[in-house]
Parts: C-alpha cells; structure tokens; sequence
C-alpha cells in the first residue's frame, strides 16, 4: 500500500482557531498532529467598547477605512447586525477611502460591500502606512479594525502622524488558559521529535517564544526550529515574524490560505523524503515511515535518523564516531548506543535487515 504523502512525518500545529480544520487536512494526507495552540481567541462583547465605535463611526463617518483581516470585517458585520445596524455602518464605510491589508481583508470588504480603494501588494501593515503617509494623514478620521494583537503598531504609528484614529475591535488573542500543550510542542521540538511546525498568525509566534522564555525553552525552541525543520507559516505577516523570532526561513505558500498551507508544507517535506535500493529492494524513507518491497514499518527518531544518514551514503560505510555525531549530537551517548539502535533497525527492516552490515572495526553500511 503506497504511503500518504505525509505519513511518518510529524507536524506541530499552534493555532486556536480552525485548529480542527487544519488538523483534519493534515491527518487525511497521513501526518501524526501535535496541537499545541499558542493562543486563545476572545470575541468582543458587541454592547462594550465594539457598539460605542460603531456609534461613533455611523453619527461621525470617517475619511479612511483600514481593514486587517477577513475574519474581523465579517465581525464588524456581523455585531452592526446584532446591533441593527449594519446597513448604517456600510453605508458609512463605503464613504470612505478603503483600505485593506491582505487578500482576504480584500474578499471580505467586497462581500458585504465595500469598494476597495486600496490594497497591499504583499499583506503587511507597513505597505499601508507607507500608503497613507504618501497621501497625507494628519487630521484624517481613520477607522482602524484591529487585528487581535495586544501591541498595534499600525494604529501608534498613525496617531503619532496625526491621524483621527477610531479602533475597531472585534476579537482579541491571549495566552492560552492551559500553556501545557503548547509547551509539549516546544519541548518536542527541542528534543528534535517534529519535522515540521504551522504558524497562521503572527501572535501564535510571539505567544509561543513567551512561553517558551518564561519555561527556559526559547533556546532550545530556536535552534529546533531553525535546525533543519520545516516552519510553515500562512502568509507573510505570520512570516516575517517568524523570522524575527529566530524561527529560520519559513515555508510560505502563493495564496494565504489554509488549504494552500498544507498543500506547500507537503511539498516541502515532501522533497526531504529519501529513495534508495537494500539489495534488490527500492526503499524509501519518509519521516519516520521506511516501505520495503510493499511493506511499511514505523521507526523510532533514532533509527530514522541511523538509516538517514546511511541512506545518504549507499554503499559507504559510515563509523560509529559519525554516526555519534549525526544522530546523538549532545555528546550523551556512546557507541554501544549505536550498536543497540542498528540492532533493531535490523529487526525492523525484516527480510531486509541483513543488508545493514557490520564493517568489523570501520562502522557500518548498506549494501547496494
């Protein structure tokens, strides 16, 4: 039976929200999940701070409309709604010049019927600042629906320019209540346990470095993640953030979707999958799945890794010594744990297991 194209490959996921979802995409394509959400989301009430700004903004309509994300313009509406007053506020909106941030922002804004004026190329903040700074903002009234983050710099940097600033909030992130989960992934990352790690939002970064500082696990955290894993990040907010992070060079796919997420995070595990012949066997190693002539066996991290770096040398032999130094790289293990790892990876490989010889006093090697 042919392997998923994620099978025996472990991903960590952060998110809170349409955590299911994701989840659900990546399990269907064979990955084993570990959810650690490094955020919760919180709805704003619509009688709080959400009603008095929109009251404000339908009696006193404003110049410019910025709008963050998707999911908080369809929030706006939806609490006008509630508040029976969404046709007032769009109305109002769609006066304005509108800005929007993102792709998603953009089919939002169009959906409930508010002309575009304006978007960014690449769905960052700054590309709107730049904008409007260009245009002249000082005395403006700006509408500014917020993202969630407990810092806006946007919205800082505006009023500092002299805008006429009305925040929109619609939701906000925090820590999760439980930090346990999230740390298990740190923690499993750390231990080299993951192959790969999603990211949809910029604060699910930050929640997790703080977290992660406050268990003395960020060092670890980061050489993890910039050591040879796979970081996927939605688009290039949740991208440059990471990078900032210490995270390395994410994977970002072409359209900041979900679907689009899961399908570059495949791709890109994919090409790390290795193909090579025991004798007269094609074998391939993906993640820690090996399939043999048909059959799949699951290794342990360790004998994944002994048969990786064999797998990448067919035929050579590899010493002990560099087998140490690859696969038990802090130093805490000696060459009978090589020994004791080769012995099962032979038992795991089966019919084919004699083919990982012994080279008597040199190391061992697969034969060809």
């Amino acid at each position: 039976m042919p392997l998923e194209e994620l099978s025996g490959f472990v991903v960590g996921v952060t998110a809170h929200r349409r955590a299911g979802e994701q989840i659900a995409m990546l399990e269907r394509r064979g990955a084993t999940v570990l959810h650690g959400p490094a955020i919760r989301t919180h709805p704003v009430t619509v009688d709080g701070r959400l009603a008095g700004a929109l009251d404000d903004l339908i009696a006193h309509p404003p110049d410019v409309t910025v709008l963050s994300t998707g999911i908080g313009v369809r929030g706006v509406v939806e609490a006008a709604e509630v508040l029976g007053r969404a046709e007032a506020l769009i109305d109002a909106l769609a006066r304005s010049r509108v800005f929007v941030r993102g792709p998603k922002a953009h089919g939002a804004a169009v959906t409930v019927g508010l002309p575009v004026a304006w978007g960014t190329p690449s769905g960052v903040s700054s590309e709107i600042l730049a904008e409007l700074r260009r245009s002249g903002i000082a005395g403006v009234r700006v509408a500014l629906q917020l993202d969630g983050a407990r810092s806006q710099p946007l919205a800082d940097a505006l009023v500092e320019l002299g805008a006429d600033v009305v925040p929109i909030p619609v939701y906000r992130w925090s820590l999760p209540d439980d930090p346990g989960p999230a740390l298990r992934l740190a923690q499993a990352v750390a231990d080299g346990r993951v192959d790969a790690v999603t990211f949809t939002a910029r604060p699910q970064i930050e929640s997790l470095c703080e977290m992660a500082e406050t268990s003395g696990l960020l060092g670890p955290l980061r050489r993890g993640l910039a050591g040879g894993l796979v970081v996927a990040c939605v688009g290039p907010v949740c991208a440059q953030a990471a990078v900032e992070a210490g995270f390395g060079e994410p994977v970002v796919p072409p359209r900041p979707r979900l679907g689009s997420l899961v399908v570059s995070l495949a791709e890109a595990l994919g090409r790390r999958s290795l193909g090579f012949r025991l004798g007269d066997a094609e074998v391939r190693l993906q993640g820690r799945a090996v399939t043999a002539a048909g059959e799949t066996v699951q290794l342990s991290d360790r004998e994944r890794d002994v048969l990786a770096a064999l797998a990448r040398r067919p035929g050579a032999v590899v010493s002990k010594a560099d087998l140490l130094a690859a696969v038990w790289p802090d130093g805490e293990a000696d060459e009978h744990a090589v020994e004791v790892t080769v012995g099962r990876l032979r038992r795991r490989l089966g019919p084919h297991g004699h083919l990982l010889q012994t080279v008597f006093r040199r190391g061992y090697r697969l034969a060809t």
